[in-house]
């Protein structure tokens, strides 16, 4: 029986150019999966890896975010988003920008593609898929990319989401229940990481004048987060999960 293969990027902001490295080596041995589940900034490396376009994500960490424009305070100042999400995925990303994403490569790409967010109205988890990213339109990876607090949530359709990482963190479950049963998990965080609260305690307090039941979302993402650790290990053992992350 032919495996079904599945690859994990969780993201993490700047860190997730650990992602991007494992991705353009995978480019280069000619190594492919079946479906790709990103979150966050792991969303926007599998674009980039779809249409096989070795070293753009490289670039995007090493030279395009030391931009003011990029990332920064004034951005905050200015629109409420320390990251500018429109200049990141639309500005530089289209077809007329400073290093477009090859859409038509893609597009044509078999490759499956589910991107994580958090409903920032009632805190549900919302996966889009493929279909939702258009010519020019990569609207879905802002609103994975949209970490509560430093950034406003992000509209598609009306609802507003926030980044991906604080309802669904590590989708191993979801690919699971996809029916895959060969699956890479990328964790930008070493492997033994334990994520506590305190960090989150401030920013949720915040949040919760606005949207409440992200703002819970927020303040539980450290157990999210360690339970699926602890799940992508367990499968790890039976063969089913292959776990990479920095030392």
């Amino acid at each position: 029986m032919a495996h079904r293969t599945a690859m994990i990027d969780v993201g993490g902001g700047f860190r997730a150019i650990y992602g991007a490295g494992v991705m353009d080596r995978m480019l280069e041995d000619g190594i492919s999966v079946d479906h790709c589940y990103g979150v966050s900034a792991g969303s926007a490396n599998m674009v980039s890896f779809i249409a096989k376009q070795h070293g753009r994500n490289h670039t995007f960490y090493t030279q395009y975010a030391f931009r003011k424009e990029y990332a920064s305070f004034d951005s905050y100042v200015k629109n409420h988003n320390f990251a500018n999400l429109d200049y990141v995925y639309s500005t530089l990303s289209n077809h007329d920008g400073e290093n477009p994403v090859d859409y038509a490569a893609f597009e044509a790409n078999p490759t499956g593609f589910t991107v994580v967010a958090c409903n920032a109205e009632d805190g549900s988890t919302k996966y889009f898929g493929k279909s939702d990213v258009g010519y020019d339109n990569f609207d879905i990876l802002k609103a994975s990319s949209a970490v509560p607090v430093a950034c406003e949530p992000y509209a598609i359709d009306g609802i507003p989401y926030y980044d991906g990482g604080i309802a669904d963190p590590i989708p191993v479950q979801k690919a699971i229940d996809d029916g895959h049963d060969r699956i890479v998990v990328i964790l930008t965080r070493p492997k033994d990481t334990v994520r506590e609260q305190k960090r989150d305690i401030g920013p949720a307090r915040i949040l919760r004048r606005t949207h409440p039941q992200a703002a819970e979302k927020l303040l539980n993402r450290y157990q999210t987060y360690n339970d699926e650790v602890a799940l992508a290990k367990e499968y790890e053992q039976d063969g089913r999960v292959l776990i990479l992350a920095p030392e």
